[in-house]
């Protein structure tokens, strides 16, 4: 970004001394350098810009993958902020879960969330209020994944609290650890593949359990932002305990900076599987942060 702060510098000293307007206007939205009919700037500028812009996206404004459950091996990019939040609702529970997140740098991610909602009772059919928090989580980027590259590498770590009320408080300490492995296909990431194994390490009641945990997702792009999206896994590293499930939907790009999402799934083994879910969710990521530095 340094480089790209000094290109500019460059071109409107170039187009002082060719006495030129120097009106003009670097979209972040589309990735280009606009300047008005008569007045455009050599290809050569245009293309440094360009190509510095195209840099910059893919080191700092990635796509992640909550609320599906198989992570990615991307992280939300240096100095940048990043807010999810997402509905999960099933025939036990109602649930809205939020997290914060933000980038020190390119290859950490450090994440704080919970989760607050409605549990239902057969005997109370208006449920009761339950939360869960905090769940704190790590994620180091070993490798990025890029076009034509090899696979990308992560690993993840992180606790959930016994801090809340109600079915959704942790009934014990858990900590969870998985890699992931990311690969992509096509020019602009056409098809996405993403692999994860790990475990969740619990401490309830002076007993110890290691339970393990995989899952495998996909997502293909289709018209513009839009993306088509699934996975199956066994355990849920936020939700220990979890049997083996299914979940599909769509994601779509509004921007770099905005993005949406609605799955549905549903439990397919294990000692309790889960009910038939919904959920929907949204992205906003801010770049405040990263502005003050320059």
């Amino acid at each position: 970004m340094k480089w790209s702060i000094l290109t500019i510098f460059l071109t409107v000293l170039y187009q002082v001394a060719a006495g030129q307007d120097t009106t003009h206007t670097f979209s972040y939205a589309s990735g280009t350098f606009l300047a008005s009919a008569d007045d455009r700037l050599p290809d050569t500028y245009t293309r440094i810009l360009n190509r510095e812009w195209q840099q910059w996206r893919q080191e700092n404004l990635e796509p992640q993958v909550r609320p599906f459950i198989t992570d990615d091996a991307r992280v939300v990019g240096a100095r940048l902020a990043q807010l999810e939040t997402w509905f999960r609702g099933d025939r036990e529970a109602s649930q809205q879960w939020v997290m914060a997140a933000y980038g020190p740098n390119n290859r950490l991610e450090v994440s704080i969330g919970g989760v607050f909602g409605i549990e239902r009772h057969e005997e109370n059919r208006g449920g009761t209020f339950a939360y869960a928090l905090p769940l704190l989580q790590a994620k180091y980027l070993i490798r990025p994944y890029a076009p034509g590259r090899g696979p990308g590498f992560g690993i993840v770590a992180g606790s959930f609290l016994p801090a809340g009320k109600g079915s959704f408080r942790p009934t014990g300490y858990g900590t969870f650890s998985f890699a992931t492995i990311s690969q992509c296909f096509g020019e602009e990431e056409n098809v996405l593949l993403h692999l994860n194994t790990g475990f969740n390490y619990l401490h309830v009641d002076g007993a110890n359990e290691v339970l393990p945990t995989w899952g495998f997702g996909t997502q293909i792009k289709t018209i513009g932002g839009f993306h088509l999206v699934g996975e199956i896994f066994s355990g849920d590293p936020y939700v220990p305990g979890a049997g083996m499930s299914y979940q599909a939907g769509y994601r779509h790009f509004f921007s770099d900076l905005f993005q949406i999402d609605m799955t549905f799934g549903k439990g397919l083994a294990g000692a309790n599987p889960l009910p038939l879910w919904f959920s929907a969710g949204a992205r906003i990521v801010f770049t405040h942060f990263q502005k003050k530095a320059y």
